[in-house]
């Protein structure tokens, strides 16, 4: 019997075509990805970033009460009174900076999540948040630890300006002012960009098992090149979404003045018009909230993306990603990850280099000049016929005649045929 091929389906397509992407096709799949596991994605995010805002808010409150009032009890203008404050805006900073930390913990968490989703929709693939989190959990504390060090830097650098600034402004206050001014307005491009040289540092852990210290250098590596495309897209990304939280949070602002004004024109609120007054400030913070939660998703998809495009391009990621779906396609199983294989391999060089090119053949001999055609006979006067090239002497080479050629009867030497007969 003939064996014959079997026929095998066309791949599922992903999120993004396997090949080095666009500024647009980035941004456009950034947006649209969320569509691609919306249970998993907006639902897991938007539980942790509420969950955030609650516990972050709660616990402030709360110590702010519990510190504060003790001040209720002493007189103003003492130093009991004053250190009461003291003391108590200092464990208030604390506290908030400690539940901050945390929020922006789980925030990574999410991101990180977020990212091995995205991971998978390039090679169709959908999984459950279960299968998403067995895969960051290994690297959890690295995301964990990453924030926590990002904080720590940007909060020593900046206790250190503003202590210098303080002690500026005691002997030359307009001096202190104009370096607080340059400083802000040079902290602007700075911070876009290390947020762009830092932008892969979580896909890096995540989908490469990377140390913090290696995933700051793969970042590094892999943005070089790629440096104005990938602000672009996050400088877009942000500006997108501030936008539409102003939009609608400032509407909610107005409505809740108004409402103070109408409810409470005397000042003195009843605790019904309390409860709506906070009932108001809640549902704007609830849309603010869903809001921050859609930017977080949005913008971990995109440094997802700018990812696999940055090791397409160097690295040819995309050959491992075809591989992999034709063979799993093919019904093989067991296949390795193919984001962790051929980490660090470097293509642009080779891909750069001159093919060397085979020698061309020479060229071929020239054609001989034509020979000239035969002169022809002179008139019967003894000049040449008209219009005709002058005669040439024949070759080197040419065969001598054996003999002259006889003469063409001249035209006044002509006699009829069968004249000599008579």
């Amino acid at each position: 019997m003939t064996a014959y091929p079997s026929w095998t389906p066309a791949p599922r397509p992903g999120i993004i075509p396997l090949q080095p992407l666009s500024f647009g096709i980035i941004l456009g799949r950034s947006f649209a990805a969320l569509r691609q596991n919306p249970k998993v994605l907006l639902g897991f995010a938007l539980v942790v970033q509420t969950l955030a805002v609650l516990v972050t808010t709660a616990g402030v409150v709360a110590v702010g009460f519990a510190t504060f009032g003790r001040l209720a009890s002493l007189r103003p203008g003492t130093d009991e009174f004053e250190t009461v404050l003291a003391g108590s805006i200092a464990i208030s900073g604390v506290t908030a900076l400690v539940l901050s930390l945390a929020a922006g913990a789980l925030g990574v968490i999410v991101q990180g999540i977020v990212v091995s989703e995205v991971a998978q929709a390039v090679v169709a693939e959908k999984h459950t948040l279960s299968t998403l989190w067995s895969r960051v959990k290994p690297v959890a504390w690295r995301l964990i630890g990453y924030t926590a060090l990002v904080s720590l830097i940007v909060a020593v650098v900046l206790g250190i300006l503003a202590t210098g600034i303080v002690l500026l402004a005691l002997s030359a206050a307009p001096l202190a002012i104009a370096l607080t001014i340059l400083l802000v307005l040079s902290a602007i491009p700075l911070s876009l960009w290390l947020s762009t040289k830092l932008l892969l540092v979580t896909s890096a852990i995540v989908l490469e098992r990377a140390t913090i210290l290696g995933a700051i250098g793969r970042s590094w590596r892999l943005t070089r090149g790629r440096f104005w495309p990938t602000l672009g897209i996050v400088v877009v990304i942000s500006l997108t979404f501030s936008v539409l939280a102003q939009v609608v949070s400032i509407p909610f602002s107005f409505v809740t003045m108004g409402l103070t004004a109408v409810i409470t024109p005397t000042g003195d609120p009843e605790p019904g018009e309390i409860i709506a007054l906070l009932a108001g400030s809640l549902l704007a913070q609830a849309f603010v909230t869903l809001i921050q939660t859609i930017a977080v998703i949005v913008q971990s998809t995109a440094g997802a993306l700018v990812y696999v495009d940055c090791r397409m391009r160097r690295e040819g990621l995309d050959l491992d990603l075809s591989s992999y779906v034709d063979r799993r396609d093919a019904g093989q199983s067991d296949l390795p990850d193919p984001y962790r294989q051929h980490v660090g391999r470097d293509l642009a060089v080779r891909w750069q280099q001159p093919v060397a090119q085979p020698g061309g053949y020479g060229a071929p001999p020239a054609y001989p000049a034509p020979g000239g055609y035969a002169s022809p006979v002179p008139s019967g006067d003894g000049s040449p016929a008209p219009g005709e090239p002058t005669p040439t002497a024949p070759g080197p080479d040419a065969p001598a005649s054996e003999g002259t050629a006889p003469t063409r009867p001249a035209a006044t030497e002509w006699t009829a045929p069968g004249s000599d007969r008579a």
